[in-house]
């Protein structure tokens, strides 16, 4: 019981989070609407640098963000006791933020004007308290009575760059979809705001799918063959958001989604199974700065939508799914970790 409740405070904490990672994303046809922006200055916004106060405050709250993505994995696994499934859950939690974001962001907004945006800072409040009970659960835990499924054994670095590689592929892929869907959406259909909301909730929406399904998947499977075969299907999910035509897309949308997040929460433990001595590192890795690098590439790619056209600026996104499944096949499946004895939680905030 201890267990799923903490793990059920996390993912919803997980969700308070992560919806400021979706909303910037639905933040962008607003920008564009009201303060004329490009394709590549509106990609941007999903980075760090500056477009005066706008681009300040976003870099705050990616900071934030960030910052909560290691030290919560961390605390995921030890809670969870090494299941693949309890960490699926948590990472549903981050989906389920990233889904809910474009629709939060249109009610609030969409029948308004940005001057509301200050709105958006009630979740973070929520997520905020959330995190005492669950450090207060963790940290009565006593020592020596109960085991933890903490990973153990010598690093392997060779793979965890190999993985993270990986990991930067599947980023630029998400991270360049969720900055032009709506926008792509719009144009394709004609459907207006409601497409661009639509299509946006399908992408994350389908990540909560996949995560769940990665973590029922990797109970059956080992963790590298599923990933494989997710980024392989992946390929033709992402080019059929491109070139199916008519409403088909949408469901394309769901696919690719599901396809890149059944890897996910297995990404997140085969990095901290890779790295026994330095989990934290591997959260970070896995769950921050892979993300961040492979958002560099989307002002890449609003620059050459500029210049040419969504489509041809989004083409190359079918590819980079095929290189994490390549990536994947060099990889080997670590050893099931070992129990070990609990460590007491420092109780703070």
């Amino acid at each position: 019981m201890r267990r799923n409740a903490s793990i059920s405070l996390l993912a919803v904490g997980h969700a308070c989070v992560d919806i400021y990672q979706g909303a910037v994303a639905a933040l962008i046809p607003f920008f564009v609407a009201e303060r004329h922006y490009g394709y590549a200055v509106a990609s941007g916004i999903a980075l760090s640098g500056s477009y005066g106060l706008t681009l300040a405050f976003v870099a705050v709250s990616g900071v934030g963000v960030a910052a909560y993505h290691p030290e919560s994995a961390r605390l995921a696994r030890l809670a969870s006791g090494g299941s693949h499934s309890a960490m699926s859950w948590f990472s549903l939690g981050g989906n389920i933020g990233f889904a809910l974001a474009p629709v939060m962001v249109s009610l609030v907004i969409g029948h308004g004007s940005l001057r509301w945006t200050p709105l958006l800072a009630l979740p973070a409040l929520v997520g905020a308290s959330l995190c005492v009970p669950v450090l207060g659960m963790l940290g009565r835990r006593q020592a020596g009575t109960a085991g933890t499924s903490a990973p153990t054994g010598e690093d392997d670095v060779s793979s965890f760059v190999r993985l993270s590689l990986a990991v930067v592929c599947r980023s630029v892929v998400f991270t360049g979809l969720s900055t032009f869907i709506a926008l792509y959406a719009r144009q394709r259909t004609g459907g207006g705001t409601t497409a661009g909301t639509v299509a946006l909730f399908l992408l994350f929406l389908g990540g909560a799918v996949g995560s769940v399904l990665g973590g029922a998947l990797a109970g059956r499977y080992d963790r590298v063959r599923v990933c494989r075969w997710s980024y392989l299907l992946s390929v033709a999910a992402v080019a059929g958001v491109l070139y199916v035509p008519g409403p088909a897309m949408f469901l394309c949308v769901a696919l690719t989604s599901a396809g890149l997040y059944v890897p996910f929460s297995l990404q997140v433990t085969l990095g901290q199974d890779y790295l026994p001595s330095r989990v934290g590192t591997a959260s970070g890795v896995t769950l921050g700065l892979t993300v961040s690098v492979g958002g560099l590439v989307s002002p890449l790619l609003g620059h050459l939508a500029d210049t040419t056209s969504l489509r041809t600026a989004l083409t190359p996104l079918t590819v980079l799914p095929a290189l994490s499944a390549l990536l994947f096949a060099t990889l080997p499946e670590p050893a099931a970790p070992r129990p070990q004895q609990a460590v007491p939680i420092r109780e703070s905030v």
